[in-house]
């Protein structure tokens, strides 16, 4: 049940680095506090507007302009509505060179990714599973199929026989674990 009282201040103030992690938590942050449809709705304040919806997007207008540094501040505070406020601060970190070029880099790194021979299995995928979920908080789609091609054509030799599970699953669909990826490529 989400809460109605008014949200604790922020303990963090963005400054412009991580955009791609703040977004996801100050998006939870408004819903656990029962504002993110306010921000989602592109609705100017108005003096009939009843008192109730008035204080809730004053409420969350406070949380957004209260997580972000003074520079950044200036960026939104001409901004109409909430949801003008937030498509801006999306539109300038989101679609910037830095992000693009952060989504660069993780694709790098996921190709580079390699097991190492005191690796075990646990270890390696939650490497690419970092990897992964950062490019994914990028808005990036990225298959599953992909990650467990990754897995499997990367393993060294000795790790094939910790993945005697996926391989019991794949036999009892008849199929190798390279055909079990490349099925998941055509679904």
């Amino acid at each position: 049940m989400a809460s109605t009282s008014s949200p604790p201040p922020s303990l963090f103030i963005f400054n412009g680095e991580n955009y791609h992690i703040r977004v996801v938590k100050m998006k939870i942050y408004l819903q656990a506090y029962d504002l993110w449809e306010v921000v989602n709705t592109d609705v100017e304040l108005t003096p009939v507007m009843p008192r109730n919806k008035r204080a809730k997007r004053y409420k969350a207008m406070s949380c957004i302009q209260n997580e972000f540094s003074d520079v950044i501040f200036t960026r939104i505070m001409a901004c109409e509505t909430l949801k003008k406020a937030w498509d801006k601060l999306n539109e300038e970190f989101q679609g910037s060179d830095k992000t693009r070029q952060q989504l660069i880099n993780l694709r790098r790194d996921f190709e580079n990714l390699k097991m190492k021979e005191v690796e075990i299995v646990k270890q390696y995928a939650d490497k690419i599973m970092l990897v992964v979920n950062n490019i994914r908080l990028l808005r990036e789609e990225f298959a599953d199929s992909k990650v467990v091609e990754k897995v499997i054509t990367t393993l060294p030799e000795i790790s094939y026989k910790q993945l005697g599970h996926m391989e019991k699953v794949c036999r009892n669909k008849g199929r190798t674990p390279q055909q079990h990826v490349q099925a998941q490529e055509v679904e």
